[in-house]
Formats: structure tokens, C-alpha cells, sequence
């Protein structure tokens, strides 16, 4: 039986890199091998970052995957938090009953939702901002080349 509240921690916290894919679908599941690769490029962006500076604009374009991946793992851990256990029994534990206690959210479920969604939204908001920024400098750099 899949439990819910697991799910939940184990989207937030593993998410990134596949866990929860695994724990749900099984290893066979194509995604969860898949979602480790953008972590992994977003690492690699935070590594160019520190050993060249901010002005690698590599690192502009292989930081915010990390973000945008941690981000989405903290929406899909509040898509199965805030579940039915109908729905959850059904899909992930067709065999159960409608009401099983595996799909019923407790104050751990609501907890996970709650921290997936502050900083889910903490990291989406900081990777839009530092790609953002970086993009503007970018430009006015140019700009400032261009009218010399």
C-alpha cells in the first residue's frame, strides 16, 4: 500500500531526484530516471557559478533548472497532499478500499504541504528573479557596448 503522507515527504524531500517516481511507479518508471539529469545540470551551474563568476552565462541558463525542478517536485508534493483518499486509493492502491487509511491525510500530510509550498514558492520566486536579473544586466551591458 502507498502511503500518502510518505509520498508527500519523500516528493519534497527526493523529488528532485526521482524518488518519489520510484516509490509510486516502481523503478521502471522512465520519469523518475529522467529527473535527476536538469538536478544534476543545475548543480553543475552553481559549480560554473563558484569557480567562474556570475558573469558565465551558462550558469544563467543551468541555475534556474535546479530551481524550477525543485519547484515543480513542491507543487506535485502539494498535488498529492491535498488528494482525496478516494482518489489516492484508486489510483495508487486500486486493491483498497475507497477509504483506506493509506490515502488519509493527517497533520504530517498537511505538514509536508505546507513546507513544500513555502519553499517551492521561495525557490521558484529566487530562480525567476536571479534569471531575470542576470538577463537585464546582460542587456544593459550590451547596450552600453553597442553606444560607445
Amino acid at each position: 500500500m502507498k502511503n500518502k503522507t510518505l509520498a508527500t515527504w519523500l516528493t519534497f524531500f527526493g523529488g528532485p531526484l526521482g524518488l518519489h517516481r520510484f516509490y509510486l511507479n516502481g523503478l521502471g518508471d522512465m520519469l523518475g530516471w529522467l529527473l535527476p539529469i536538469p538536478t544534476a545540470m543545475g548543480l553543475y551551474g552553481m559549480e560554473r557559478a563558484q569557480q567562474i563568476g556570475l558573469d558565465d552565462q551558462t550558469s544563467w541558463w543551468l541555475i534556474p533548472l535546479l530551481g524550477f525542478n525543485i519547484a515543480a517536485c513542491g507543487l506535485n508534493a502539494i498535488v498529492f497532499g491535498l488528494m482525496t483518499p478516494e482518489k489516492w486509493n484508486a489510483r495508487y492502491n486500486p486493491s483498497a478500499a475507497p477509504q483506506a487509511p493509506a490515502g488519509q491525510t493527517n497533520w504530517l500530510t498537511i505538514g509536508g504541504v505546507v513546507v513544500s509550498l513555502l519553499i517551492g514558492t521561495t525557490v521558484l520566486m529566487s530562480s525567476l528573479a536571479f534569471s531575470f536579473q542576470r538577463y537585464f544586466e546582460y542587456q544593459i551591458e550590451e547596450a552600453q557596448k553597442i553606444s560607445q
